[in-house]
């Protein structure tokens, strides 16, 4: 079994690559977001099998957990406008499609 300070220790692992990847996001750099997401959710799950903490390393894990908690939030409000703008493409290639699909099918020499 792991001893308190290196359950503290993982934690600091995904406060830290919740930072990394938070000023990724701020420099609008999705795909390093992404492939970091990767390493921060194997972190994340490396913490399942853990023992609990003892008082001390609780306000150690607490501060950890508030300074992740806040970058997911920024991560998302960051991602927000990203995704209605993929949204909204996704949209006029869907009616774009249906339009051509419309003409071809309605004139001779089409499909």
């Amino acid at each position: 079994m792991l001893d308190s300070s290196s359950i503290v220790l993982r934690y600091q692992r995904i406060a830290d690559l919740s930072g990394q990847m938070l000023k990724l996001a701020q420099a609008n750099d999705w795909d390093s977001v992404i492939a970091l997401s990767r390493q921060y959710c194997d972190a994340v799950e490396m913490l399942r099998p853990l023992t609990p903490l003892d008082s001390g390393d609780k306000v150690a894990r607490k501060t950890l957990l508030t300074k992740i908690l806040d970058d997911d939030a920024r991560i998302r409000n960051l991602a927000a406008p990203e995704m209605a703008r993929l949204g909204a493409m996704l949209g006029a290639m869907k009616r774009h499609q249906s339009v051509l699909e419309a003409y071809c099918n309605t004139h001779p020499g089409g499909r």
